[in-house]
């Protein structure tokens, strides 16, 4: 074989090697290496001289840096296997990844091994290289002085001062960039968490949580909120759930399922399906609401409680805990409190009573859930529920609800006429009215002169038919993104999709059921929005009888973050040493110190100097989005696939999303 290195510009230095390896991982002496260059370097049959057409003339390009750290794509039609330490992560067409000193990449899988070496460890290249990988990762932490400004990187002790340098340093690529983001207890409620995915590579899945990391201690009574409920998967990953006195699921499920549930819940368990007084509505909310000793735990989230929607796919959670409030001298109510009473006394369950120790029994309604302090709450909730909302209710709902919070709010003087971006999993039937009805809600707020903000353009990032036949679940992760060809393909659509990249959270593959709104620039967050409402009029409402009527069809909820002055420190239902926390004596945005949200890839400029807390909030998808391109298809479920995915199926297909389904 000749050196298949193409480099971009021939003067380059060079970085490295490809080493050949055999399939016992030994250096191949018979087979000369490829030399690698400071930029893009390519590998493909031609340069190989092989016949085997499983390898494109272009099969991939590596893209090095002089720090040694490279970026590689795979440009043929064949997957490639990159070897990092323990983990294997197979990358497929246009995919792209990280390569570090000592991985080894599989062309095809199983065959063409090859080693990427950098050039300083040349002369030790078939040695162990943990270690040296171990100190380019230390090598690439971030550096930066005690000054003024705080991130707040939230993990153990990652509280750090400093006006200068990178939140990633200027060598290291952002591909990784979820690795770097560590959350403490104590800083939980102020960001949200992916939830972990099967398949993927240890670093993608850092600080994500599991059902049962937020399922656990000495629960005395729980609400579940969602649409859909698996109970013997359910029971199975929180057996806990089968021994506390009392569990309200209220769940959105038809009768063929929930006579399901009737027979495999346990007799602790009550089951409420909200009133749905218009048609086509549904329960949509996916929350969870448990209540200890030491007081309350909110728990919203995007997932159903179903195997699938925990394992496979996107998927984000925010959780706070809130102390009992106190007997003698009770504190009075807080915005936070407010909506979450009045959305839970909207879902009408039959009243109920627990008896809770030491405490006494107490009748559960909505009205129970005023007895905890939210005054330290770092989110505003955002909730729809169904109705004809007119008069004082009109802004109390949906996208109004969100229009009203964002108007009391002031931010940067950059987010004026900031892009938005829209992301969810399922599209409602639009028109052009009603997606300048939504832009309108979503592009309100004052800038720090008083002036609005302006109209924001907005993009919608939907997965691709490819994104979705190339997924981690195949095309069975399409059955969890149910827009039906006659929504996707409407005309004017076409100028606002956006693809669904996600190499910095490593869920290229993992496909979207999160659902997430915000405005930015550059990397930079105004607000951001996790919820359960998809894009459209029946989970958002629509304006009627001259925008005097908000009609919305179903139950929604989801958490604002917004730039406003921190306010818990740690309390902790399950954590009995946690300090008490401060009180925030003003909820006023204008006059609160702002937090600034940024996500994973935002990079500190060298001459910032700010007064704010930085913090990051883990944005699975790319910012900005990058449109489609005339060969991207937005994936709809309705339509024929022949062409096989990766566990060679083609669609429609079934699809199980219940344990015991076939029993029905």
């Amino acid at each position: 074989m000749q050196p298949s290195s193409l480099p971009s510009d021939m003067a380059q230095p060079q970085i490295g090697h490809l080493v050949p390896l055999d399939q016992d991982l030994k250096e191949d002496a018979s087979i000369a290496k490829i030399p690698l260059f400071r930029g893009v370097n390519s590998v493909g049959r031609n340069s190989l001289s092989v016949s085997d057409k499983r390898l494109s003339r272009n099969h991939l390009t590596l893209t090095a840096s002089s720090d040694g750290s490279a970026t590689l794509l795979v440009e043929g039609n064949n997957p490639v296997v990159v070897n990092s330490g323990t983990s294997r992560m197979k990358l497929y067409s246009r995919e792209n990844g990280s390569v570090s000193n000592g991985d080894v990449i599989e062309l095809i899988p199983g065959h063409y091994f090859f080693k990427y070496v950098i050039s300083d460890t040349d002369n030790n290249s078939m040695e162990g290289n943990a270690s040296s990988r171990k100190r380019s990762r230390q090598t690439s932490e971030p550096k930066v002085s005690a000054k003024n400004s705080k991130i707040v990187e939230v993990e153990g002790s990652s509280l750090v001062a400093g006006n200068s340098g990178n939140s990633l340093s200027k060598g290291e690529s952002s591909e990784e960039a979820i690795r770097h983001f560590h959350v403490s207890n104590d800083k939980l409620a102020l960001t949200f968490r992916l939830l972990r995915v099967q398949g993927l590579p240890q670093w993608a899945n850092t600080s994500c949580v599991s059902i049962g990391d937020v399922i656990q201690g000495d629960i005395l009574f729980a609400v579940l909120s969602n649409y859909m409920v698996d109970v013997d998967w359910l029971l199975n990953e929180c057996p806990i759930l089968s021994k506390i006195p009392q569990v309200l699921v209220v769940h959105g499920e038809g009768d063929g399922t929930l006579e399901r549930m009737k027979r495999s819940k346990p007799a602790n368990w009550i089951l409420h399906k909200p009133p749905l007084p218009i048609s086509f509505g549904t329960h949509h909310s996916k929350a969870m609401i448990l209540v200890y000793p030491r007081g309350v735990r909110i728990i919203i989230h995007t997932a159903n409680l179903i195997y699938v929607d925990w394992n496979n796919k996107s998927q984000g959670l925010w959780m706070q805990d809130f102390p009992w409030k106190e007997r003698i001298n009770p504190s009075k109510g807080c915005a936070f409190e407010n909506d979450l009473t009045d959305y839970l006394s909207a879902l009408k369950w039959p009243e109920f009573s627990v008896n809770f120790p030491n405490l006494g029994s107490f009748p559960i309604n909505s009205s129970f859930f005023k007895k905890f302090d939210y005054s330290n709450a770092e989110v505003r909730l955002i909730a729809s529920v169904p109705g004809y909302h007119t008069g004082v209710n009109l802004k109390k709902w949906g996208h109004m609800k969100l229009r009203t919070v964002l108007q009391e709010c002031t931010f940067d003087r950059e987010f004026k006429k900031s892009p938005l971006v829209y992301q969810f999993s399922s599209l409602g039937s639009l028109d052009e009215k009603w997606m300048a009805e939504f832009a309108s809600s979503l592009s309100s707020g004052l800038s720090e002169d008083k002036t609005p903000l302006g109209l924001g353009e907005p993009l919608i990032i939907w997965p691709t038919v490819e994104d979705v036949r190339c997924s981690l679940e195949g095309y069975a992760a399409g059955n969890a993104i149910p827009s039906p060809l006659k929504n996707v393909e409407k005309a004017f659509l076409k100028k606002y999709w956006a693809k669904w990249k996600a190499s910095h959270s490593g869920r290229c593959r993992a496909m979207p059921h999160i659902k997430t709104f915000t405005r930015y620039s550059g990397q930079k967050l105004a607000w951001f929005l996790l919820t359960s409402s998809n894009l459209s009029k029946a989970a958002w409402g629509a304006l009627q009888k001259n925008n005097s009527q908000l009609m919305i069809r179903s139950y929604e909820l989801g958490v604002l973050f917004l730039p406003s002055k921190r306010c818990s420190f740690g309390f902790s239902c399950t954590n009995t040493v946690s300090h008490p926390e401060d009180k925030c004596e003003s909820s006023d945005n204008s006059k609160a110190q702002k937090t600034e949200l940024v996500t994973l890839n935002w990079r500190r400029s060298s001459n910032m100097v700010s007064s704010s807390e930085i913090v990051k909030l883990p944005v699975p998808y790319e910012l900005p989005p990058q449109p489609y391109s005339s060969e991207d298809v937005p994936w709809s479920w309705d339509r024929r696939y022949n062409k096989k995915d990766v566990s060679g199926q083609v669609w429609p297909r079934l699809v199980q999303l219940y344990s015991n389904q076939d029993d029905s």
